[in-house]
């Protein structure tokens, strides 16, 4: 399959309407998309991701007025959340349309869904003929994408299409709540956090410990995720401050530690989340073996970068 590198929205939408599976640059990361109508693309987009069937997909949409076509119901606490925070990098999982495949929602009568803020995604969707099922544009388990060339790299000649953009403002995968039960409950950390989450649903809880039998009802829950070819090595800064390996790296906070050959400190939060896996992704590309990273704060957007860093450590 030849991949068709486009900076034009209509190509891209007439490629996934023909049926292709379209790369598209989202504010958190690079999506890839199939429509829901049509069950090929589905399939062949899982196949691309090498991504297990069993994991569900996200369906983007690029206004509100889609959402009777993908959930079925939609709760108080999910009208808030949508009121406050959509169009944005925030994931709902709601009671699916019975219109909406189960390749999407990996057999579950749930569905994620989401409506992101990035222009270019939004006008891509809006000249898409059905809302669009789209995980990250990434090989599975490999840190998500955000910039169009990391999709390049893993995708090309994998996929129909791919919709080049601005490198992703966020770079964190999107905040996933659960409004499918009795209360909400948080199953992704993400750029709105969950304190911003409760300052509007007060009753929303962090996910507890998932039963690993059951399916997921959302991406990031089961499988290894953000993993890059280095190991990761969660670093507080209590260790040696000297790194005896040439082949090594950090990223934080924090001053590093010295001896390593490759570093990013980040003056934020913001540009930490920003930047972790574009540097995951340079350190694979310069044959870095040990990637020392900053375990943050668990509270604000630090609960989204501890996350991602201890998957990517195997950790959790």
């Amino acid at each position: 399959m030849q991949t068709t590198l486009t900076d034009s929205v209509e190509e891209a939408a007439r490629i996934l309407n023909s049926g292709g599976i379209v790369a598209f640059p989202t504010e958190t990361v690079y999506g890839l998309g199939a429509g829901i109508s049509h069950p090929e693309a589905i399939r062949q987009l899982f196949r691309a991701k090498g991504r297990p069937m069993d994991n569900p997909l996200i369906v983007h949409l690029y206004s509100t007025q889609q959402l009777a076509a993908v959930a079925a119901e939609v709760n108080q606490a999910a009208k808030i959340l949508i009121e406050r925070f959509f169009p944005g990098p925030l994931t709902l999982v709601l009671k699916k349309n019975p219109a909406v495949p189960y390749s999407v929602t990996a057999g579950l009568d749930t569905v994620g869904v989401r409506c992101p803020q990035n222009p270019v995604a939004r006008e891509f969707l809006r000249l898409c003929d059905s809302p669009v099922a789209a995980p990250s544009a990434n090989l599975s388990g490999l840190p998500s994408s955000t910039n169009w060339e990391a999709v390049y790299e893993d995708l090309d000649g994998k996929i129909g299409c791919l919709l080049r953009g601005k490198p992703s403002a966020i770079g964190l995968e999107s905040t996933i709540v659960d409004c499918s039960g009795a209360k909400p409950v948080l199953l992704r950390a993400g750029a709105i956090t969950l304190e911003q989450l409760q300052a509007v649903v007060p009753e929303i809880t962090a996910n507890a410990a998932t039963n690993e039998q059951e399916p997921p009802k959302s991406p990031g829950l089961k499988y290894p995720h953000y993993t890059p070819k280095a190991s990761v090595v969660l670093w507080d800064g209590k260790e040696e401050s000297r790194i005896e390996n040439s082949s090594s790296a950090y990223i934080g906070l924090s001053s590093p530690p010295e001896g390593v050959a490759q570093l990013k400190v980040c003056l934020n939060l913001e540009e930490y989340g920003r930047e972790l896996f574009r540097f995951f992704r340079q350190c694979d590309a310069e044959g870095i073996s040990i990637i020392y990273c900053e375990l943050p704060s668990s509270r604000g957007l630090g609960r989204a970068i501890s996350d991602r860093l201890m998957r990517a450590a195997g950790i959790s």
